[in-house]
């Protein structure tokens, strides 16, 4: 995801004009609430993405060649509230230019603003949920933009699914649609909820990854863990089919918090984001409600 178009060849660098990707770092974990590190995370997965390769053997395609740059970071504000403002002015002004936004955290927090500013555009939209937790308390540390409180915000402004989750609190618990939600262990216990998922989504669709959605044999670099997480194939077998039967706007990976002893999951998350567009990529027609 760095300018230039990475892995093993040499690329030239791909400027925003010409570009039909904005990937756009957002170093922030100002509201984590246990261990702090994520604000680490979107520069750990573009130094990874040096090392991915640009051919892509699923789709026999290299997505780089839609042209990828990497946005400047804004100068971020510490109050989450302004934060969700500045995201949308950014996302925003990427889908009226015709770009596909990725955006890298940092923690959930920054979700809410990016899907403000795509639902400006995008009026049929829902947005997709890969997470451990359900993120739907009202407030949170005294803030209603809190990462905990992510998907309360989200579903204010268009409907959610989620899936992949296995914590959550009491209050969490009386606020799930239970029709939209797949919990971890269903999916281990029960028959491929894929289309399940699929079926629930509308035309336009926003995904929202944060990676403690994988288990943490695979994906420790986070600042929850939590045991029983799906693994890369479940991951990559949904995002497939999303892509090939709903039109993809944009999306996010949050809450990598890198460890200077093991680098696997910061290339994991860098590989997650290349395979996520290269199948987005693979027959796209750009699209933005009139």
């Amino acid at each position: 995801m760095n300018d230039i178009p990475s892995g093993r060849e040499a690329s030239n660098r791909t400027d925003y004009r010409s570009a039909r990707i904005i990937v756009f770092p957002v170093p922030y974990d100002s509201t984590a609430t246990w261990q702090k590190g994520a604000a680490l995370g979107p520069e750990a997965i573009v130094k990874a993405s040096a090392h991915v390769e640009l051919y892509d053997i699923e789709t026999d395609s290299e997505v780089h060649l839609q042209g990828i740059h990497t946005f400047q970071p804004p100068h971020l504000p510490r109050s989450p509230e302004e934060l969700v403002r500045v995201i949308r002015q950014n996302v925003s002004s990427f889908i009226k230019d015709g770009k596909f936004p990725v955006m890298l955290g940092g923690n959930h927090s920054i979700t809410p603003g990016a899907v403000q500013g795509i639902k400006d555009y995008f009026s049929d939209l829902t947005v997709l949920q890969l997470d451990a937790h359900a993120d739907l308390r009202e407030s949170y540390n005294g803030s209603t933009f809190n990462h905990a409180c992510v998907m309360a915000r989200v579903k204010e402004v268009c409907p959610a699914v989620q899936v992949g989750i296995r914590s959550l609190c009491r209050e969490e618990l009386n606020r799930l649609d239970r029709s939209r939600v797949f919990f971890a262990r269903d999916i281990f216990l029960k028959e491929d909820c894929t289309e399940k998922v699929v079926d629930l989504l509308s035309f336009n669709v926003y995904v929202t990854i944060d990676l403690d959605v994988f288990d943490p044999s695979i994906m420790p670099s986070t600042g929850t863990p939590e045991p029983g997480g799906l693994d890369w194939c479940q991951i990559i077998g949904l995002l497939r089919k999303v892509a090939e039967q709903r039109h993809v706007v944009g999306f996010d990976v949050v809450e990598l918090m890198p460890n200077k002893y093991n680098k696997a999951p910061d290339f994991i998350a860098a590989k997650l984001v290349f395979q996520f567009l290269s199948y987005i990529f693979k027959n796209r027609i750009m699209t933005v409600d009139s």
